[in-house]
C-alpha cells in the first residue's frame, strides 16, 4: 500500500455557478487509519469525500485545481468506477445508492459492473452479505429489509470489490442511537478484520470515539486541523465553531488541561473519563 492512501495537493474546487466549496486543500490520509472528518454544516466534508472519489470534480463538473492522489494515483483521467475498485463511497444518502430488486443482485451488480466472473461474484456476495451481517438474505427484496439492513447492504455492495479504503459520509445520520453504535461497531470489526483504511462523515463524534486513530477539522472549505485524534482535537478545541462539536467528555478534559496545566490520557468512553479524573483530581484534594 503507497504510504498515502489518499493525498489532496493544493486542491480547489467549485460546483458549477457556484463560489469555492474546498479551498488550498493539502491533506494525506494515512494507511491503516480510522480517520473522521468533522466541521459544521457548509465545511465541505461531503465534497472532500466526492473528491476521494473522482466523483467531484469529473461529474459534477465545476472548477477546480491542484490534484487528489489515492494509493499514489492521480485521479485525473481516471473513470469513476476504476477509483471504485480501491475506494469505496458511501453517501449519506444511501438509499440513492440502491438500484436493484433483490440483495443479492445489488451486490452482484456492483461486482458485474467491475467486471468479475459470475462465479466469483456469487462468492463474493455471499461473503459480503455474511460479513455485514445479512447471511442467507440473496433473495430478499429490497422493500423486505428494514432501513438499517439497506444500510448494510450498500455496505456489502461496496465493500464486496474489497477497496482498500472505505469513505462514509454521515452512515448514522437517519439511526437511532443503538442502530449508529451498532453499525460503528460493525465497520470497526471490518476495518480490522480486514486492514481497511476508514475516513468517516460524522456530526456526534461520540459514536466515533472508540475507533477514531485521527481527526480532521474543516472549516469554511479549509482545513483548520489534520492529526491524530488528541492534537487535531486541541486544534479545534480553539475554534468556536468547531469545539462545541467534539465530544463533550473530550471539550471537559481539553478545558481542564488549558485551565489547570495537567496532562490528561486518551478518553475514549465516559467511564475512562471519571476514572482518571477520580485519579488525577483525587489525588490533589488529598494533597490539600
Amino acid at each position: 500500500m503507497s504510504a498515502d492512501v489518499v493525498k489532496f495537493n493544493k486542491f480547489y474546487y467549485a460546483y458549477p455557478n457556484s463560489d469555492l466549496v474546498l479551498k488550498n486543500i493539502e491533506l494525506t490520509i494515512k494507511p491503516g487509519s480510522f480517520t473522521v472528518l468533522m466541521g459544521p454544516s457548509g465545511a465541505g466534508k461531503t465534497t472532500l469525500c466526492k473528491a476521494m472519489a473522482g466523483i467531484v470534480p469529473y461529474y459534477y463538473g465545476g472548477r477546480y485545481a491542484g490534484t487528489v492522489e489515492v494509493l499514489g494515483q492521480d485521479t485525473k483521467g481516471k473513470r469513476v468506477s476504476d477509483i471504485a475498485m480501491h475506494l469505496g463511497l458511501m453517501l449519506e444518502d444511501y438509499e440513492s445508492q440502491l438500484v436493484s430488486l433483490t440483495a443479492g443482485e445489488e451486490v452482484a451488480f456492483a461486482l458485474l459492473n467491475h467486471g468479475f466472473p459470475p462465479e466469483e461474484v456469487e462468492a463474493r456476495t455471499r461473503k459480503a452479505l455474511e460479513d455485514v451481517g445479512l447471511p442467507g438474505r440473496e433473495n430478499y427484496q429490497l422493500d423486505e429489509l428494514s432501513g438499517g439492513q439497506r444500510q448494510r447492504l450498500l455496505l456489502a455492495s461496496v465493500l464486496a470489490v474489497q477497496p482498500k479504503v472505505l469513505v462514509l459520509d454521515e452512515p448514522v445520520s437517519a439511526m437511532d442511537p443503538e442502530g449508529a453504535a451498532s453499525l460503528y461497531k460493525l465497520v470497526n470489526s471490518l476495518y480490522q478484520k480486514y486492514q481497511m483504511t476508514v475516513v468517516v462523515v460524522e456530526h456526534n463524534l461520540n459514536y466515533v470515539l472508540p475507533y477514531a486513530t485521527d481527526l480532521v477539522a474543516l472549516k469554511d472549505g479549509e482545513v483548520i486541523a489534520a492529526d491524530s485524534f488528541e492534537q487535531a482535537a486541541l486544534r479545534a478545541y480553539d475554534e468556536n465553531c468547531l469545539q462545541c462539536l467534539l465530544p463533550e467528555i473530550w471539550q471537559v478534559k481539553l478545558c481542564l488541561q488549558k485551565r489547570d496545566g495537567v496532562s490528561l490520557g486518551i478518553w475514549r468512553t465516559t467511564d475512562d473519563a471519571i476514572a482518571e479524573l477520580k485519579a488525577v483530581y483525587g489525588r490533589a484534594n488529598d494533597n490539600d
